[in-house]
């Protein structure tokens, strides 16, 4: 399958949902969700930089965003998203290079720091990354009102509303609202301008209810590599106290690891 035709395949996923993508940062973690029956997959921002030492939110650079999302793309053959953050401060290189890698959506934040950016000027990047990747890219438009927006639960909705509409007029394909898990909201949101996409985490409506909801796009961000992560932190110390080693019970076998890579 070439890159058109993954697109194509990718758009289509979002038709005949949900879409559940689990979030990958290594070409490990991605053949291991492909292995698991994954059809499509979505890169973590937090995982890659997390993998290379650095903190999320701004430790990356774009070079080092675009190697990893290289590594991953060559080892599957399911379509793939990137998580792009706010684009390196240059969003049509950035979402060019990520089509040239073979990748098919990209996901693009509002929030700089912490705090969000006035939507106008964050329409006028998705406009941006709308004209780099024509008409195959799948943009996923992330808004931080229910992360990092300040004010009422109700005050968050009607700025996340006022985003969608924005948004949508820029090209976006998806709205993307990490943080958001209320049904009401949901239902409201559902029936904007634009299909929903939501984070799932523990806690959170299973992926059957949200898509009873009309959700069309599932998320996971850095859950598996947070927990990838605490299982290391849960093993080491099983390993250097009791001296057992039940928590590697659960693990791939190497050949099975090994064997996906080749």
């Amino acid at each position: 399958m070439d890159v058109r035709e993954k697109a194509r395949s990718f758009r289509a996923l979002h038709t005949n949902g949900p879409l559940v993508l689990p979030n990958a940062w290594d070409p490990g973690s991605a053949v291991a969700i492909e292995a698991a029956g994954a059809k499509a997959i979505a890169t973590t921002s937090a995982g890659v930089s997390w993998a290379l030492g650095v903190p999320d939110g701004g430790g990356l650079t774009r070079a080092e965003a675009l190697d990893a999302l290289r590594r991953i793309v060559t080892a599957v053959t399911v379509p793939v998203t990137a998580d792009v953050e706010d684009g390196y401060g240059a969003v049509a290189e950035t979402v060019a290079e990520v089509l040239a890698i073979g990748a098919v959506g990209v996901n693009l934040e509002d929030s700089r720091g912490g705090v969000l950016v006035d939507p106008a000027e964050q329409a006028d990047l998705l406009a941006a990354a709308r004209e780099a990747g024509g008409a195959d890219l799948v943009l996923n438009a992330r808004t931080d009102t229910f992360l990092t927006g300040s004010g009422s639960p109700a005050e968050r909705l009607a700025d996340t509303v006022v985003r969608a509409e924005r948004y949508a007029a820029a090209g976006a394909d998806v709205l993307f609202v990490p943080g958001l898990v209320d049904p009401v909201a949901i239902k409201e949101l559902v029936g904007g301008p634009l299909p929903l996409s939501v984070m799932a985490f523990p806690g959170a409506p299973s992926v059957r209810e949200l898509a009873e909801l009309g959700v069309v796009r599932i998320s996971v961000g850095s859950g598996i590599a947070q927990a990838a992560y605490g299982l290391a932190a849960a093993a080491a110390r099983e390993l250097l106290g009791a001296g057992t080693y039940g928590a590697l019970e659960d693990a791939l076998s190497y050949g099975e690891l090994n064997d996906l890579l080749r």
